[in-house]
């Protein structure tokens, strides 16, 4: 190997070394996870004051060394985002198992895994347990007698329940609950067989949004009815309480779950459309289209619905990636750049990073930047292939975007699927026929008549849209409840070592974001991480923690 032929290639790799910032992040914040304690100031403070030293430094140096030393920053960036998130959110833990009676306020409804109302409480007093020993909120489950009028959005209840602190993980590696509820600051998770009682409210209301949302999601479902309505309500407020269970398990099984999940599908769908309404509808107006940049007005107006549908939806962590992703480019649109950049995905994935470090070991964040990143790098490639250009201007051009449909959900299925494996156990064998059945009907059916039916509700006008919408779900619930009952629909994979998904991450950043004939390395290092996986032993008996 030449030394010119690494300094050609060395070359190739210089425009796009940005890319790689977000990628040093998360190295960072992922070695913070992966430690056993909890790092304190002795510690925090000399990487401060290293990282401070490094920046000055590499600022005043070029060539290789300043690079080593930014990623060196970036790295302890990482670590200290970490830290520094996790200090912040630090909320009282319930010290032990509890008995007695819980009293607080419902920010939250849903369900449980085993289909029972399930409510998330603040403002929350235990007995025999001291003010500031007490949990900032607090999950039940309700097994008891349930008065309809007691459980809703803002009212103040009180039972007698078993409480705990959150669980561990079931296995050594496993889905640690305890850190996403720390996270979110629950101190604790239980249940009651006894009825639930409610009180004077608080005299300071609040909860305004949250109420709102649980008014239309009430609306939504009482206007479509059934589970296609129970559904709507899902992806418009991201109120599941409604959804029934099997449902919820043919959607898994056809892998057409994440059609529930108000992420960066949702969020791009909804302003894509609102978008292209504002932009085209603005430009059948020749004296307005030839006086006004029609473009612009139609991402500030995308970008303000998405902020919408952001609070509205309650603003959990997926929702705030995806509208991170969406105001990047739709701000790149107002200032004249280039929107569908991997420079784009990489500020979206640095802010998310900085302010919701947690973020990178949820399933989400992974899928969503994962398939992001491989749909423009592979958009990207096909647009310099001279058959995909003669494809795009010749005959075939009419049946273009049904190619783009197939095109797209080939390649995020195929880079999302090992990371729904390695955290979900499960491979959906026809989730791409599913997908591509239902995705274009939820871009082209359901999110378009949500955005009418909004805008025509005021004026009772609203009928045929939610009419429509219902049926486009009908659509994908027949689709999903098709494919997740024919044989051999689902394959069962072990749990892999904790380096599996590591290797997998930096596979798909060699292959993305490199150039030219280094790329390989990506493929040659996702084939070690598939050996790793494919030898990781099983135990041959798991003991819970309390023996039993």
């Amino acid at each position: 190997m030449s030394e010119n032929w690494l300094a050609k290639q060395w070359d190739r790799q210089r425009p796009h070394l940005i890319l790689w910032a977000p990628v040093f992040l998360a190295a960072g914040v992922g070695l913070y996870f992966s430690l056993s304690f909890e790092p304190d100031a002795r510690m925090l403070a000399p990487l401060t004051a290293g990282a401070v030293f490094a920046l000055i430094y590499a600022i005043r140096r070029a060539g290789m060394t300043g690079l080593i030393l930014s990623a060196l920053v970036l790295l302890i960036c990482g670590i200290l985002a970490g830290a520094f998130r996790s200090y912040r959110v630090d909320a009282p833990v319930l010290p032990y198992r509890i008995y007695g009676t819980i009293e607080g306020r419902i920010i939250k409804i849903g369900r449980s895994n085993s289909d029972t109302v399930r409510i998330t409480l603040d403002r929350v007093r235990i007995d025999r347990l001291r003010p500031e020993a007490t949990p900032q909120t607090v999950r039940v489950s309700l097994f008891g007698l349930i008065p309809e009028q007691a459980v809703h959005i803002g009212a103040r209840v009180a039972m007698v329940a078993n409480m705990s602190p959150p669980g561990a993980p079931v296995e050594p590696g496993g889905f640690d609950f305890r850190r996403l509820a720390w996270f979110d600051r629950l101190g604790g998770v239980g249940y009651t067989r006894n009825p639930v009682v409610e009180m004077r409210p608080y005299g300071d209301g609040g909860l305004g949004v949250s109420r709102l949302r649980s008014d239309i999601s009430t609306l939504v479902f009482n206007r479509i009815g059934g589970q296609n309505g129970a559904f709507a309500g899902a992806i418009l407020t991201g109120d599941r309480s409604r959804i029934d269970p099997h449902v919820l398990a043919t959607l898994r099984a056809s892998n057409l779950a994440h059609l529930l999940a108000i992420s960066g599908l949702h969020m791009g769908l909804l302003t894509g459309f609102v978008y292209m309404l504002v932009r085209y509808g603005l430009a059948l107006a020749p004296p307005i289209a030839l006086r006004v940049p029609v473009k612009k007005i139609g991402a500030a107006l995308a970008l303000a619905t998405g902020f919408a549908y952001l609070v509205l939806s309650g603003g959990n962590v997926a929702t705030q990636r995806a509208f991170i992703m969406v105001a990047v480019v739709l701000i790149a649109v107002m200032l004249d750049r280039p929107a569908f950049t991997l420079r784009a995905v990489a500020l979206a994935a640095t802010i998310v990073l900085l302010f919701r470090p947690e973020s990178l070991t949820e399933a989400g964040f992974q899928m969503s930047f994962a398939a992001t990143t491989a749909l423009i790098g592979v958009f990207d490639d096909l647009r310099r292939q001279g058959w995909w250009q003669r494809l795009s201007h010749g005959w075939f051009r009419p049946a273009m975007p049904v190619l783009v449909i197939l095109v797209t959900s080939a390649v995020a299925g195929a880079a999302t699927a090992p990371i729904s494996a390695y955290h979900f156990n499960q491979i959906s064998n026809f989730g791409l026929g599913a997908n591509l059945l239902s995705v274009p009907v939820m871009g082209m059916v359901v999110m378009p008549a949500a955005v009418i039916a909004a805008l025509l509700e005021p004026f009772g006008l609203d009928g045929v849209a939610w009419w429509v919408m219902g049926q486009g779900i009908g659509w994908i619930l027949s689709v999903a409840d098709y494919f997740a009952g024919l044989d051999g629909s689902l394959t069962l994979v072990p749990t892999g070592r904790p380096v599996v998904l590591p290797l997998i991450g930096i596979a798909g950043c060699l292959f993305f974001l490199l150039r030219g004939p280094l790329r390989l390395g990506g493929a040659l290092v996702f084939i070690a991480a598939l050996v790793v996986w494919h030898q990781t032993p099983r135990p041959d008996l798991l003991v819970n923690d309390n023996g039993a």
